[in-house]
């Protein structure tokens, strides 16, 4: 478990106060110590270290300076016991590692720290449903706000019991339409690439998709199907990757040995740099021999070689939305029940695409 630190809530170690060590017993600093440093009224120095109230820039500035010279740190039990609030939200997610849980995280991270809010991260283990229950009993003896869920695989609602009362978003999970949701547009996206490459000339289109306990995998090798079929073209045979380049690289190796492929759309960018690995062993080209089309438009996308046409999904734009979903539920706003916010994609041409050459 970790807790991202911002600016209301850092931690300095406390400092000495005059006359320890002498027999008497020690103290940190004190909200009036603050203020005296700062030149300000002990009020002004609690509204810096709450948030709750806007203070000026200048003020705020020497309230803060004043707490790190001292070693001031606002006592988190004290702020809820006075307003019923902790400060601090949690971010619940199976594999914070992989690149989506990575980046819908930074963003959080951001938007939190932006309502002076800290951001305690809970990971879970596996994604069985045992260790989401485990999940949940850990959950209840937390002193958060409020927690946003981001994909989480295999969990329920069965499986995953909240509080009663708790600010909740989720996105990318079976939890969609249980609680307050934001979810990228997996459809257009995935229609999107599959236009794409129909558009360039090519005949079918093969698929690598993410695993099949993964909603937004399930999506987009659904929406490829119908879209393929909607053309009138029957859907080859899916094969299936796990998210990461090595399993790219391995359904690679499985279609090399097929020569009348001339284009690929997988589920995601890292499968497709370990797709255009395995062409490139076989002396394959891209996009002379074989069009590469990815999901989700990473960083590395754009500087691979060649750089990778892909689908581009705002993973900063979802975790924002996931905390202004999280404070509206904070702050009584009663939200729509017309379904997940959803986020736009966007397709991204480069230079992994062209008209048949084999």
């Amino acid at each position: 478990m970790f807790t991202s630190p911002n600016t209301d809530a850092m931690r300095y170690s406390h400092a000495m106060p005059s006359g320890a060590g002498r027999g008497r017993p020690t103290r940190g600093p004190s909200i009036a110590d603050v203020a005296r440093l700062a030149g300000v009224s002990a009020q002004t120095v609690s509204r810096v270290s709450t948030g709750a109230d806007p203070v000026r820039d200048d003020t705020r500035d020497r309230v803060l300076a004043a707490m790190h010279q001292l070693g001031y740190s606002p006592n988190r039990a004290a702020r809820a016991l006075r307003n019923g609030r902790f400060g601090t939200i949690g971010l619940l997610a199976h594999r914070f590692g992989r690149t989506g849980e990575a980046l819908t995280t930074e963003a959080v991270v951001e938007a939190a720290a932006e309502h002076g809010l800290s951001v305690t991260l809970l990971d879970v283990h596996t994604p069985e449903p045992d260790s989401w229950k485990d999940a949940a009993h850990t959950l209840s003896q937390q002193s958060i706000d409020g927690l946003v869920i981001i994909p989480s695989q295999q969990a329920t609602p069965d499986s995953l019991v909240l509080p009663a009362g708790l600010a909740v978003a989720v996105s990318d999970s079976r939890l969609l339409g249980h609680y307050p949701s934001v979810v990228a547009d997996q459809i257009q996206g995935s229609e999107l690439a599959v236009e794409h490459l129909l558009g360039l000339g090519h005949h079918t289109i093969h698929h690598i998709a993410g695993p099949a306990d993964s909603e937004p995998a399930l999506v987009r090798a659904s929406t490829w199907e119908q879209r393929l079929r909607r053309a009138g073209i029957r859907p080859p045979q899916v094969v299936r990757g796990d998210w990461s380049a090595r399993s790219g690289y391995a359904a690679g190796q499985q279609l090399v040995g097929d020569d009348s492929i001339t284009a690929v759309y997988c589920a995601n960018d890292e499968m497709a740099f370990g797709l255009i690995r395995a062409l490139h062993e076989h002396r394959i080209r891209v996009p002379q021999d074989v069009s590469v089309v990815g999901f989700d438009d990473i960083a590395l996308s754009g500087y691979s070689s060649p750089p990778l046409t892909t689908v581009r999904q705002d993973f900063h734009q979802i975790g924002r939305e996931l905390v202004r979903l999280v404070l509206a539920q904070l702050g009584a706003e009663k939200l729509p029940r017309s379904g997940p916010v959803l986020i736009p994609t966007e397709l991204i041409v480069r230079e992994t695409t062209a008209p048949p050459g084999r």
